[in-house]
C-alpha cells in the first residue's frame, strides 16, 4: 500500500454514523459533532432514532444513526446524502443504502459481518455490496470488534463493557480520516465520564488506537480537511432544540420578572425540555413530572393563575390530551406556553420520526371558538428566540401560546452564540394594580386595555383586588357569570381579536432572494435549513426564486396578504398535507397555491426539491 496519504480540502462533509441501538452511536455522532464545532466549523445534525427501545441485536427495526454535517459556512442542514457511512453491521449498510452517494466511502465493522449476522439482516447472499447494488461507493472494512478487543485487553473489562468501546475506535478512525484532533475528544470524554474514571481510561484508550490504526495502515490514499470559519467573538456551544427551548423559557421568565414553572409529563420527543428545566433549580425554575398529559397543563395554568409563567412541554398525542385544558386558559385568558414537539401520528404513530402534522390540531382542536397564538421554531438555535417570543406573547397578551417544534430540530443540534440579552425585547405584562391601584374598587377580572384588549393580571395575593375566574362564560364588564347571548357574542369577538391584534407587536414577514422572482417558496417550522438550501440551488441554476419562511402562524404578520399577492407561482412546502397552505387560502380566498407534501417521517431531500420546484415553476 502507498504510504504517502494526499490531503483533500472540502468545504463541508456529512458523515452518518450507524449501528444498533447499543452500539453508540449517538454518543459518537455528538462527539465528533462537538469537537468539529470547537475546531471552527458549522454543523447541524440529525439523530435518526428507531422506535423500539431495543430489537433485537442486528436487525432492521434496531438500526440507530446520527448524521452530522460540518462545513466551512452555509451548512443549514443536516444534508440529504452521506459522503461517509459508518456501518457497525449489515443492517445499518441496508437500512441506510438511501442514504448512500456515488463515491461515499463505508467504513464497516467486517467481524460484524458474519453469515449469522447478514441472515439478521435479510441478506440472501455473503456479498452485501453487490446484492445492494452499491458497488458505487468505497468499501473500507476494518475489524472493529476485535481491534477494539485487542486495545483493551489487559483493562480488566469484562467483554461486554469492552465491546461498548468499539463506538470510541470508529470514532478515532473518522477523527484520522478528517484531521480531527484527538486531543479535543478525549476531553470531552473526561468531562462526560468524569466520574467513571475507568471508562474515561478505556474509552480514550480505544479512540487512541483507532486513530493510530488508520494513521499507521493508511487506510485511504486520501483524508480529508474541512475549512474552518472565523467566526464572530463571542461564547459557543452546540445545542439542541430542546435544550434551546427550555433556555428561552428561562430567559423570557427573567426578562419579564416572575418566576417559571413547568408541569409536564414525559413523552418522546419532548422529555428532554422536562429534564433540562428540573436540572435548574440553580435559576428559580420549578418543574415538576406529572401523573399525566392533564395533570401537566391543569398546574401551569394553576401556576399562571399565581402569577407564574406557566408551560407544559408534549408531543402530538399530549397536545390532544391537553385540548380541554386549553381551552380553560384561553376562557380565562391567563399566560401560558405550551411547547409540542411534533413527531409521526397518528396516535402513537412514530414517535422517534418528525413531521408538522400537528398545525391545524394547534390552531382548531379545541371545543368552542378558542383561538390562541401559535408560534414555530425555525432550526434548533432558534428554539431559545421562538420561545422567548411565545413566552412574550403569552405574558403581554394574556393568552395562552403553542409553540411547534418538530423532531428533527428538538433532536439535531448546531452552534449556538449565547445571546446578549439586553438585545432583546423587554417583556411587560400588564399588571391590575398598576392601572387601578387608586381605584380597586372599580377593577373587575375582565376589564381590559381598550386598545390592546388584553385582560389586566390580577395576581391573587395583591391587595384590594380579589378575584374569581374559571371555566363559564363571564360577564365583559362585571366579571360575573352570564349567559347572556350579547354579551357571549361579544366575548367571542373579543378573544378573536385580542389574538389577531398581536401582529401589531411581532415582527413584520421577511421574503429572502430575487426581488423580482415570480415563484415565492414558503415554508414554516423545522424545515427552514432545507427549504433555504433549496432556494438557493435553484438560484444557481439561474433561476430566479424567492423564499419566506414564516415563525409566527396565528396571528399571521400584518404584510402577510401584501407579500403573497405579488408572485405569479406560490409553492408552500410542508411535511403534512397541506395544512398551512389550507390555512392560508382560508385567510386569503383570492390567493392561489401550489401544495408540495411529504409525510415520511424523514427530513426533506433538497435534491428531490429542487428538480420537483424547478418542475413546478417551469409548468407554471
Amino acid at each position: 500500500m502507498n504510504n504517502e496519504t494526499v490531503i483533500t480540502d472540502l468545504k463541508q462533509v456529512t458523515i452518518r454514523f450507524s449501528g444498533d441501538s447499543g452500539d453508540g452511536m449517538q454518543l459518537t455522532g455528538t462527539l465528533f459533532s462537538t469537537l468539529s464545532a470547537i475546531f471552527g466549523n458549522e454543523i447541524a445534525t440529525f439523530p435518526d432514532y428507531p422506535a423500539e427501545i431495543r430489537a433485537p441485536q442486528g436487525t432492521l427495526n434496531g438500526v440507530s444513526g446520527f448524521q452530522v454535517r460540518v462545513g466551512s459556512k452555509d451548512i443549514y442542514n443536516a444534508g440529504d446524502k452521506a459522503d461517509v457511512l459508518i456501518a457497525m453491521n449489515p443492517a445499518a449498510l441496508k437500512v441506510n443504502r438511501q442514504h448512500l452517494k456515488k463515491g461515499s466511502i463505508v467504513i464497516f465493522d467486517t467481524d460484524s459481518f458474519t453469515k449469522r449476522d447478514l441472515d439478521k439482516a435479510l441478506f440472501k447472499t455473503e456479498d452485501p455490496f453487490a446484492e445492494l447494488n452499491i458497488e458505487y461507493v468505497q468499501p473500507i472494512p476494518v475489524a472493529i470488534t476485535s481491534m477494539t478487543k485487542d486495545s483493551l485487553a489487559g483493562s480488566g473489562l469484562e467483554n461486554k463493557d469492552i465491546l461498548r468501546s468499539k463506538n470510541m475506535f470508529s470514532l478515532g478512525v473518522v477523527c484520522w480520516l478528517f484531521n480531527r484532533p484527538i486531543d479535543i475528544a478525549e476531553q470531552l470524554l473526561k468531562d462526560k465520564f468524569k466520574k467513571r474514571p475507568k471508562l474515561v481510561e478505556t474509552n480514550i484508550k480505544a479512540l487512541t488506537d483507532g486513530y493510530n490504526y488508520g494513521n499507521n495502515i493508511h487506510l485511504t490514499a486520501t483524508t480529508y480537511r474541512i475549512d474552518t470559519i472565523h467566526t464572530e467573538k463571542g461564547f459557543y456551544t452546540d445545542v439542541n432544540g430542546n435544550t434551546a427551548t427550555a433556555y428561552g423559557l428561562i430567559a423570557a421568565a427573567e426578562k419579564a420578572g416572575v418566576k417559571l414553572f413547568l408541569g409536564s409529563y414525559p413523552i418522546t420527543p419532548a422529555t428532554d425540555i422536562l429534564q433540562e428545566l428540573s436540572a435548574r433549580k440553580d435559576l428559580g425554575v420549578k418543574a415538576v413530572q406529572m401523573e399525566d398529559e392533564i395533570a401537566g397543563i391543569c398546574t401551569a395554568i394553576g401556576a399562571s393563575f399565581a402569577g407564574s409563567l406557566g408551560a407544559t412541554s408534549t408531543s402530538g398525542p399530549g397536545l390532544s390530551l391537553k385540548s380541554e385544558a386549553l381551552g380553560l386558559a384561553v376562557m380565562t385568558e391567563l399566560p401560558l406556553v405550551v411547547v409540542d414537539v411534533q413527531r409521526g401520528g397518528p396516535s402513537t404513530g412514530m414517535p422517534t420520526k418528525s413531521e408538522q402534522s400537528d398545525l391545524l390540531q394547534a390552531l382548531y382542536g379545541r371545543n368552542g371558538e378558542s383561538p390562541l397564538a401559535v408560534v414555530a421554531a425555525t432550526t434548533p438555535t432558534d428554539c431559545f428566540d421562538s420561545a422567548y417570543w411565545a413566552s412574550k406573547i403569552a405574558l403581554e397578551h394574556m393568552t395562552p401560546v403553542i409553540l411547534l417544534t418538530d423532531g428533527y430540530i428538538a433532536n439535531g443540534a448546531s452552534a449556538w452564540k449565547i445571546p446578549n440579552m439586553d438585545e432583546y425585547p423587554d417583556i411587560k405584562p400588564i399588571y391590575v394594580q398598576e392601572k387601578f391601584k387608586d381605584n380597586a374598587e372599580n377593577w373587575k377580572p375582565y376589564l381590559r386595555n381598550e386598545d390592546t384588549l388584553v385582560r389586566y393580571w390580577g395576581v391573587p395575593g395583591t391587595p384590594g383586588f380579589m378575584h374569581q375566574i374559571g371555566g363559564l362564560e363571564k360577564d365583559y364588564f362585571t366579571g360575573v357569570i352570564s349567559s347572556n347571548p350579547d354579551n357571549h357574542q361579544l366575548m367571542v369577538n373579543t378573544r378573536k381579536a385580542k389574538i389577531q391584534k398581536i401582529a401589531d407587536s411581532i415582527p413584520e414577514q421577511e421574503v429572502i432572494g430575487n426581488k423580482d422572482a415570480d415563484t415565492l417558496i414558503i415554508g414554516w417550522g423545522g424545515t427552514y435549513g432545507h427549504l433555504l438550501e433549496v432556494m438557493m440551488r435553484i438560484q444557481d441554476k439561474n433561476k430566479k426564486v424567492a423564499f419566506a419562511h414564516f415563525r409566527f402562524i396565528n396571528p399571521l404578520p400584518r404584510n402577510t396578504y401584501d407579500i403573497l399577492k405579488k408572485y405569479k407561482t406560490i409553492i408552500v412546502a410542508e411535511q403534512n398535507t397541506g395544512h398551512f397552505a389550507s390555512y392560508l387560502m382560508s385567510k386569503f380566498d383570492d390567493i392561489k397555491l401550489c401544495k408540495f407534501n411529504r409525510v415520511e417521517g424523514q427530513p426533506f431531500s433538497v435534491s428531490e426539491l429542487v428538480d420537483e420546484f424547478i418542475k413546478i415553476m417551469e409548468e407554471k
